[in-house]
């Protein structure tokens, strides 16, 4: 019987192989978006996912009670309770072999707790901005799944969870992987579905997060897992979590970390250096040279700058920074060395060398402006600063 057109049901399994296609009839209307899912650019919402990118330095210990950013861009560390565990963070050179990773980020317990108390957590929990969403559709009755995917290694084994968290509207949703291998990485893959209730904010705020729990008490696990999206109840957010903080020999490793729209996972989307730092700085930026942690008294940093036409005693300089911040930034000033050093302050000259503390007085997404009246007579200043516009909430 002649087959007129070409059906699934005509297809045999493993009958049609790549050398049958023609490259010629491989064109762009077939590979149009929707077709083939997870193709365009820029896919990977999350960035530094290969954690390649350390501005603020590559090793933070003693991590427990405080929040930041300690080692690798974009993934903050929170944590919460009176817990007594303590942790040394770092960007780590261990990594999945084969895959294309140079570094990941390391968990080391150094302090153990094993009794948490109900309130107690730490997790590590990057955050994304609204206005780069809203294709995800949220809050629609066309909102899109979401796929996470990303490497992990841990001695650990047990049940993790991964949660993402809509501060906009009070929602979450959380699922769990299983570290099945202690000390060997493997790749889990986390698809959440579409929250078709509560619509993301159309800006530059703090609308998304997305949290790896590593330990969590009674305030967050007594429940049951939330794997559902709806409003937040405390207790379903992190059940089944392991302790890692129970002993001073675990560790627990994550990289190549994609987080994009669809049910399935595509190839981890390396992208290059410049590209990669460049959205980083959005959030923090530092004029210090890349290996060099903020710190006084350590680099030379010069402004020249012009007297006010006014002839008045107070005098100012002009930092730009090297990419559009997302907010107008927290600007920590550092001296350069040239005279008593002492965070905040700058080093001026204007006959001899002397230093000043200084403040910002203005500025804006792109630059931020430093007076103070010492500099009236002076010729040149230099000093050095780190930006933060991070979405610390």
């Amino acid at each position: 019987m002649a087959i007129d057109k070409i059906t699934t049901a005509a297809i045999t399994d493993g009958t049609i192989v790549t050398a049958d296609i023609a490259n010629a009839n491989v064109t762009a209307e077939k590979l149009a978006s929707g077709t083939v899912q997870n193709q365009s650019a820029f896919r990977n919402i999350m960035q530094n996912g290969n954690m390649s990118l350390a501005q603020r330095g590559t090793s933070t210990t003693g991590i427990g009670t405080s929040n930041g950013y300690f080692s690798c861009d974009r993934f903050k560390t929170g944590t919460a309770g009176s817990n007594t565990f303590r942790f040394t963070q770092s960007q780590s050179t261990d990594v999945p072999t084969g895959q294309g990773f140079a570094n990941s980020l390391k968990m080391d317990c150094t302090t153990a707790d094993t009794s948490l108390a109900s309130g107690d957590r730490i997790e590590i929990s990057p955050r994304f901005e609204g206005q780069d969403l809203q294709y995800l559709k949220k809050g629609t009755s066309s909102a899109e799944s979401t796929t996470l995917s990303f490497w992990v290694k841990s001695n650990k084994t047990g049940t993790y969870i991964c949660e993402l968290y809509d501060t906009d509207n009070t929602r979450q949703i959380s699922k769990s992987y299983t570290i099945s291998s202690s000390n060997t990485w493997e790749k889990k893959e986390l698809t959440f579905a579409g929250d078709t209730t509560g619509t993301l904010t159309n800006d530059n705020g703090h609308s998304i997060q997305l949290s790896w729990f590593l330990a969590a008490g009674s305030d967050m696990s007594s429940g049951t897992l939330s794997t559902s999206w709806g409003s937040v109840t405390g207790a379903n957010r992190a059940v089944g979590q392991v302790n890692l903080g129970d002993n001073t020999s675990n560790e627990w490793y994550i990289t190549g970390v994609q987080f994009e729209a669809g049910t399935t996972a595509s190839d981890f989307e390396f992208l290059p250096v410049d590209v990669n730092l460049g959205r980083c700085q959005r959030y923090y930026q530092k004029t210090f040279e890349y290996s060099q942690v903020p710190v006084d008294n350590s680099q030379k940093f010069e402004y020249h700058f012009i007297e006010p036409y006014s002839g008045s005693s107070i005098s100012g300089i002009i930092s730009y920074f090297s990419v559009e911040m997302r907010v107008q930034p927290t600007v920590t000033i550092y001296t350069s060395g040239q005279s008593a050093n002492g965070t905040g302050k700058m080093s001026f000259y204007g006959g001899s060398w002397g230093n000043a503390t200084a403040s910002v007085q203005g500025g804006s997404t792109t630059k931020c402006v430093h007076f103070d009246s010492a500099f009236s007579n002076a010729k040149l200043v230099q000093f050095n600063y780190e930006a933060s516009a991070e979405l610390w909430l």
